[in-house]
């Protein structure tokens, strides 16, 4: 995982911990609630990777009982040991698999994350987080008046809150944090989109942002 992916990931994290006004921070609450947000991230990657077990042991199971209840196996000694069997691939198999692999994914994820806050060779990623927010501390009323502007038939307020906090993350990298390639900028603030938030949110944040892009010129 890049340096930069993994600090957007754990901006998104501290935005949401958020429980004033910005301007109340100082640098050094950022930094402590990082370290909260690294222990919520393993926590949570920790208690995810827990929740595998369960499908695990059930399909384990289901595995056993169909290699065992076939022809070939009920017409064999009880004491002999089960000769394997083809597994025809039914499509809930495949959606046990599908969601075995999105846990496995966010768990190893949320891993990677911590790893990269907490070694001492790592401090980029735990530096540029605290860029952006600070980026976004000294423009906050500008950044969300642009979300205003732009989230044309949206009430901000009744906006979903991770869908600001990944706007206010990447027009802050925009407009405020130099030499930041806005296409990264863009595909991963749509990627925290998808992975944490609703189904129409990274096309809503896909536009916006293309729309911010545009008025401000950036190339």
């Amino acid at each position: 995982m890049q340096a930069r992916r993994a600090a957007r990931e754990l901006a998104l994290i501290l935005f949401s911990q958020f429980d004033k006004v910005i301007s109340k921070y100082s640098t050094d609450d950022f930094n402590e609630i990082l370290l909260k947000s690294v222990r919520i991230l393993t926590n949570n990657a920790s208690n995810d990777l827990k929740l595998t077990i369960g499908p695990l042991i059930d399909m384990k199971q289901y595995l056993d009982e169909y290699e065992a209840n076939d022809k070939s196996n009920l017409q064999r000694p009880l004491e002999a040991k089960d000769l394997p069997v083809p597994l025809p691939m039914t499509s809930d198999m495949k959606d046990k698999i599908d969601e075995l692999l999105d846990i496995a994914e966010k768990a190893l994820m949320a891993l990677e994350i911590a790893e990269f806050t907490t070694l001492e060779n790592k401090t980029d990623v735990q530096a540029y987080t605290v860029k952006i927010a600070e980026a976004y501390k000294q423009h906050a009323e500008e950044v969300d008046n642009i979300i205003k502007d732009h989230a044309k038939g949206w009430d901000f307020d009744r906006l979903v809150k991770v869908d600001k906090d990944i706007l206010r993350i990447a027009i802050s990298e925009l407009l405020f944090v130099e030499q930041v390639p806005h296409k990264v900028v863009v595909d991963e603030a749509v990627e925290l989109a998808k992975k944490y938030s609703t189904e129409d949110s990274s096309a809503f944040v896909n536009g916006l942002l293309a729309k911010v892009i545009f008025e401000n010129g950036i190339k």
